[in-house]
């Protein structure tokens, strides 16, 4: 089983996205709206059907986190400015929904 790679770095950039430095080298963006829109949490999204539950209109353009921590040692904790905060984003999730440019690259070749 393959180790799921840890972010050494996480940090704020303007306008809106999170970038994380992970410790193998990768470095991945996330927009602050696209991040609340995937929240994995039983509100969020049906935990039966997968379902998301969640409207993504109802996502202020202006989303961001008012807090980051980390659960445990494998995942990411967000406090919203709309102040929701029940999502706990594994480090795996991070990874598999990373919006950099070879991440964007290597999801379209799969399709």
């Amino acid at each position: 089983m393959a180790r799921t790679p840890v972010p050494l770095e996480i940090a704020q950039e303007p306008p809106g996205v999170l970038v994380m430095a992970w410790d193998d080298g990768h470095r991945s963006r996330h927009a602050f709206r696209l991040l609340r829109e995937r929240c994995p949490c039983a509100l969020c999204v049906d935990e039966w059907t997968g379902e998301q539950r969640l409207d993504p209109s109802k996502v202020s353009d202006g989303i961001h986190p008012k807090e980051i921590g980390r659960v445990g040692a494998y995942a990411l904790k967000f406090t919203w400015s709309d102040g929701h905060l029940t999502g706990i984003y594994t480090f795996k999730f991070l990874r598999e929904i990373c919006e950099c440019d070879t991440c964007a690259r290597s999801r379209a070749g799969a399709r």
